[in-house]
């Protein structure tokens, strides 16, 4: 077999066709300067631990409901970074925007360890044929040390769609992150 660099060169525009659009989480309204003040905390760190997504929300593919209720791929378009990474890394950042805490994803890089602990687990992130983004689970704050008060809690967040373009729901995404991320902060404030 002889390579045919004239061959390779005329396929390279052919190539790129089927590349697709990438999207990052959009950050929420408390990382983008929209909070006046952190909220006092009473723990000084806090990791959070990797978020367990339903397989849909942890694919590649960014998808919305049909009208028929069938979760369908956005044409041209996936996700910047693994899922499970991005969520995770979106609420991290996002309760460090809201609090006091140190905040960081797991692995903790710190050598003394965290004073809590946050598992996310979701049921549901849907982008709805009826123009709302939907984000349910539950929560679980673990305190080994015994800083606060552990604690388990379910949560439901919703969040406008501005129609359904991957932009759309990358948007609704942070929002309804933001969302969690107040209710987080808001059970370590007690």
């Amino acid at each position: 077999m002889t390579f045919r660099p004239l061959a390779f060169i005329l396929l390279l525009p052919l190539m790129a066709c089927g590349t697709d659009s990438r999207f990052l989480i959009a950050s929420g309204p408390s990382e983008t300067g929209q909070t006046a003040s952190k909220a006092r905390v009473g723990v000084r760190s806090i990791e959070v631990r990797d978020v367990s997504l339903p397989a849909y929300a942890s694919a590649t593919d960014i998808v919305v409901e049909g009208t028929d209720g069938a979760l369908k791929p956005v044409p041209g378009s996936i996700w910047a970074d693994d899922q499970v990474r991005g969520v995770t890394g979106a609420l991290a950042k996002a309760l460090d925007a809201r609090s006091t805490a140190t905040v960081a994803a797991e692995p903790w890089p710190l050598l003394d360890q965290a004073d809590v602990q946050v598992q996310v687990r979701v049921d549901r992130m849907i982008a709805r044929a009826t123009g709302q983004f939907e984000m349910s689970g539950q929560y679980a704050i673990a305190a080994p040390s015994g800083a606060v008060r552990e604690t388990v809690r379910r949560f439901a967040f919703t969040a406008p769609l501005q129609g359904t373009s991957a932009a759309a729901v990358a948007q609704a995404t942070g929002v309804a992150i933001d969302e969690l991320a107040s209710d987080i902060v808001a059970r370590l404030r007690r």
